[in-house]
């Protein structure tokens, strides 16, 4: 009788650690798996740069052999662009230009460029263009020197694979005038005298004539 007693309670501890076991395992299976790590995107940063480099290299051959195309190609339809003289156009203002064959020099070089790549689709680029003898023809047929040099920046993002200029804006390098020695003190005896005229160079200088647009990065936009 006692041995019958101590295999039931045998049999019934048993009971109780299977039963054990395998509601820990029907916890672990209901257990959510883990999140996978989230992976890190992988930007082609050379890539970006030599595509872009190489569209912004371009302009001064797009500008001497009037390629529509290459303007309808790059720019974007929604495109805004900001001209040296303030004003604002897109890309049909530039199509229409080439068309027209309203942009010309003797020498268009684009340079110092730095492309700056925000993330795979997005990226900024900056650069200077130094123009000699451009001329731009206005609609009304007259003909206006942008000779000079430029500051521009622009903006690309990748649609649908291609990468497109979506905003670009440029402003002309002004030569700075010159400045006091910082050493030098103005002594009463040295103040102007009121016969004395202002020298032609304090005069300030002119702004743009509204109708100079050179394209966004003044290059004249493909």
């Amino acid at each position: 009788m006692k041995q019958k007693g101590f295999l039931g309670v045998l049999l019934v501890a048993f009971s109780l650690v299977l039963f054990s076991g395998c509601q820990k395992a029907a916890e672990e299976t209901n257990r959510a798996a883990p999140a996978p790590s989230p992976t890190t995107e992988t930007i082609d940063t050379a890539a970006i740069e030599t595509e872009l480099l190489r569209i912004e290299n371009d302009w001064p051959r797009a500008i001497k052999e009037k390629d529509v195309a290459a303007v309808k190609r790059v720019e974007a339809d929604d495109g805004v662009f900001v001209y040296p003289d303030g004003t604002i156009g897109g890309k049909a203002t530039d199509v229409q230009d080439m068309e027209r064959g309203a942009l010309s020099a003797d020498s268009w070089e684009v340079t110092d460029l730095k492309v700056n790549v925000l993330n795979k689709d997005a990226a900024v680029v900056s650069g200077r263009s130094v123009v000699k003898n451009g001329k731009y023809k206005t609609p009304e047929g007259k003909s206006i020197d942008i000779s000079g040099q430029y500051r521009f920046i622009d903006t690309f993002a990748r649609r649908n694979g291609e990468w497109k200029l979506v905003a670009g804006a440029s402003t002309p390098i002004r030569e700075p005038g010159p400045t006091a020695s910082p050493t030098v003190k103005a002594s009463p005896a040295m103040t102007a005298s009121p016969a004395v005229a202002a020298s032609p160079a304090t005069k300030p200088a002119q702004k743009l004539p509204s109708a100079t647009k050179v394209p966004p990065v003044v290059k004249a936009t493909p």
